[in-house]
């Protein structure tokens, strides 16, 4: 069973069993098959190569729209031009956090270092997200719902296995976070 994380002498750490770690990449992958960009084998090299993406539009899966949503509201066009300049980035921050995670899942024994922690929160964070939205969580009271599944063996379709799921991942960054507010005081 998972222990949550902690911040202690070799910094924060957690565990997780094979089976949560197995869980995790799954999710980690996913999110990683989400984000990563459709083929873009004729676009301007120069373009690329400073993080333009001129080709880009608003996501049309709500789910990666969360994880990029429009930065200006109720202004599609001052949202767009946002998007071109930072949407591939954004994306290759997003995919090198989850990835950067994922490598951590090949032990049993998490250790983080303060980057390392970064990005595991970036990447449940996004792992959220999309759980969020599959579950349509809108309001407090959708996430009282989803809160309430907390029972492995009540898991009868695929909506309260997804809330287990988003329960686990909240936890876990949960316990994440506050291990690194108790790293950042403590005396170093």
């Amino acid at each position: 069973m998972a222990k949550a994380f902690k911040y202690g002498l070799k910094g924060i750490t957690g565990y997780l069993e094979p089976a949560e770690r197995d869980l995790l990449r799954s999710l980690i992958d996913d999110v990683i098959s989400m984000l990563e960009p459709e083929d873009r084998t004729g676009q301007d090299p120069l373009a690329a190569l400073i993080g333009l993406d001129m080709d880009v539009a608003e996501p049309t899966d709500r789910a990666v729209k969360r994880l990029l949503p429009n930065v200006v509201k109720d202004d599609g066009g001052a949202s767009l031009e946002f998007r071109q300049l930072t949407e591939r980035t954004l994306r290759e921050t997003k995919i090198g956090a989850l990835r950067a995670a994922a490598l951590d899942l090949d032990k049993d024994e998490i250790v983080l270092t303060p980057e390392g922690a970064q990005h595991w929160s970036m990447a449940l964070n996004d792992v959220r997200l999309v759980l969020a939205e599959r579950l349509d969580i809108r309001d407090e009271a959708d996430a009282e719902h989803v809160h309430r599944m907390q029972d492995w063996s009540q898991a009868e379709d695929v909506e309260s296995y997804l809330a287990l799921v988003y329960n686990f991942t909240t936890w876990l960054q949960e316990s994440l976070v506050q291990a690194m507010l108790q790293s950042m005081e403590s005396p170093r």
